[in-house]
């Protein structure tokens, strides 16, 4: 695997990755440290400032003496500001879920979010009820448990050491967080992407192409101002192919690979449930290059993963399997996502009995599949850049050594497999495209594959300009569908917004 340390060539196009990765840090960090409900900001501004205006109006109806009458007022003050805060760093309620339960976890000791969640500022709908071990029905949030009981591990030590919770200081502490979540482990991600460019590139403007895509072009980016599972499982599944490619091309013996490979790959699993298909995959080819090695390293590593999977989901619902796998429709009690809840004595019925919008899911598979490809959410039309991956994996697979063809058929079938899962073996009301968000989001994990089979296409349109100037074009629509969603990657696309506008789409 080439190091940074080697000609001068390779000194320059690795001071060029670094100049990107700074400048990538340096976007993503910035729209982070801005994340907030910017939608909101004035409404919360004008509803503040008429509450407290009627607030004073009345009370100087009261002719009370001037200190009682500040005194009063500034309390009403106080609580009209705490009743109508709107603004908050969690933009989604699908990532409100997870926040909820890393401080149900954190502060109350329970997986349950009955006690945290509230009217409007902690709220969500991607929670679901069952009865706990108490014999009562409690609210749980409807994501996995392992990552949720990762990040309270985090939290923990910040509250405990700083005292602060995410009661009461959300935006500093989420934000921090974030940092640790989405920032850093993507700057992992854009390294190893870097280095795959290096091992597996034969020209320098490919490889920086290829760099470039990872840092500004792809649907991640976006998505590192929110709590999410997309971007863990993306660096996951670089860190898997990093270290396959160090034993599959090199022939790299050291457990350390296996251990690494394991415990990544079975981690992207954990966090996209189709990625299940690459855990198998890459364990089956590791096998087979040296059985002790995996024996050793791979498996214990991967099966450390698969524990910890289901005793979080043990430990928070009484049973093995997550709760997006109780959605039964003949028994209420074991439809998790069928129920009521009351908050303030107010009873709330489940969202998902009555979806709306694009939730309620496309009706045909063949509509599904055009804007999931080529459509409103296409993975082709909002980031074009994928069809130099396409390319790619052909010119490997025609025109390849022995070990590119494979990692290009293997790539190739798992893209396959998990498109076929989506589009063809949901139901309808899984077929919502991941909801508001601003691109097809089960796909991200992909990123760090298809970037790496995008090689030999990059490396072939660098040699004649023409074709530089049609690679880039690709990447600038690309990078606009990325940049789109400035502040708030649970919007829709561009281009859904463009035809709905146009009135050529709607549910």
């Amino acid at each position: 695997m080439t190091h940074p340390c080697g000609d001068s060539q390779t000194h320059l196009r690795w001071g060029i990755y670094a100049l990107l990765i700074a400048l990538a840090v340096g976007n993503l960090g910035g729209r982070l440290m801005a994340v907030n409900a910017v939608n909101r900001v004035d409404l919360e501004k004008h509803l503040i400032r008429r509450d407290q205006k009627l607030a004073e109006e009345k009370l100087k109806e009261r002719n009370l003496p001037e200190e009682e009458f500040q005194r009063i007022l500034a309390d009403k003050k106080r609580r009209i500001v705490e009743n109508r805060r709107m603004q908050r760093p969690f933009l989604s309620a699908n990532d409100r879920s997870r926040w909820l339960a890393v401080r149900a976890l954190v502060e109350q000791g329970t997986y349950q979010i009955d006690g945290v969640v509230d009217r409007s500022l902690w709220n969500t709908i991607d929670m679901v009820q069952h009865r706990g071990r108490d014999g009562q029905l409690h609210l749980y949030s409807s994501k996995p448990p392992l990552l949720v009981t990762l990040l309270a591990g985090e939290y923990w030590l910040i509250s405990k050491a700083t005292g602060l919770t995410l009661e009461s200081h959300p935006y500093l502490l989420g934000r921090m967080m974030l940092v640790t979540i989405n920032l850093l482990p993507l700057v992992l991600m854009f390294l190893l992407v870097a280095k795959l460019a290096e091992r597996l590139g034969t020209t320098d403007w490919g490889k920086l192409f290829v760099v470039a895509s990872a840092t500004m072009g792809t649907l991640l980016v976006p998505f590192a101002v929110v709590l999410n599972n997309h971007i863990v499982a993306a660096v996951s599944a670089a860190v898997a192919l990093y270290c396959f490619v160090r034993i599959w091309f090199d022939g790299e013996t050291r457990l350390r690979y296996y251990a690494l490979a394991g415990i990544a790959a079975a981690f992207t699993a954990a966090n996209e449930l189709p990625a299940l298909a690459f855990l198998v995959l890459i364990s089956l080819a590791l096998l087979s290059c040296d059985w002790r090695a995996w024996f050793k390293g791979f498996l214990p590593a991967a099966t450390l993963v698969v524990v910890a999977f289901f005793a979080t989901n043990y430990a928070a619902h009484d049973c093995l399997t997550p709760p997006y796998m109780h959605k039964s429709s003949e028994d209420p009690e074991k439809n998790w996502y069928d129920y009521t809840y009351t908050i303030n004595g107010v009873e709330r019925e489940s969202y998902w009995n009555h979806p709306s919008g694009i939730d309620r899911g496309e009706p045909t598979k063949m509509a599904y599949a055009w804007h999931v490809l080529v459509g409103h959410h296409g993975i082709f039309s909002l980031t074009p850049i994928w069809l130099l991956s396409v390319l790619g994996m052909s010119m490997w697979v025609l025109k390849g050594n022995s070990e590119q063809r494979q990692l290009a058929l293997g790539i190739a079938l798992l893209s396959l497999v998990c498109l076929v899962f989506y589009i063809g073996l949901r139901p309808q009301e899984d077929r919502n495209y991941g909801g508001m968000t601003s691109g097809f989001r089960w796909m991200f994990w992909f990123a760090p594959m298809w970037l790496v089979v995008m090689l030999p296409a990059a490396d072939w349109m660098g040699r004649v300009r023409v074709r530089q100037g049609f690679a880039l074009t690709l990447l600038v629509f690309s990078v606009f569908s990325a940049s789109y969603p400035t502040w708030n990657p649970w919007t829709q696309p561009w281009l859904y917004q463009w035809l709905e506008y146009c009135g050529w789409v709607g549910f």
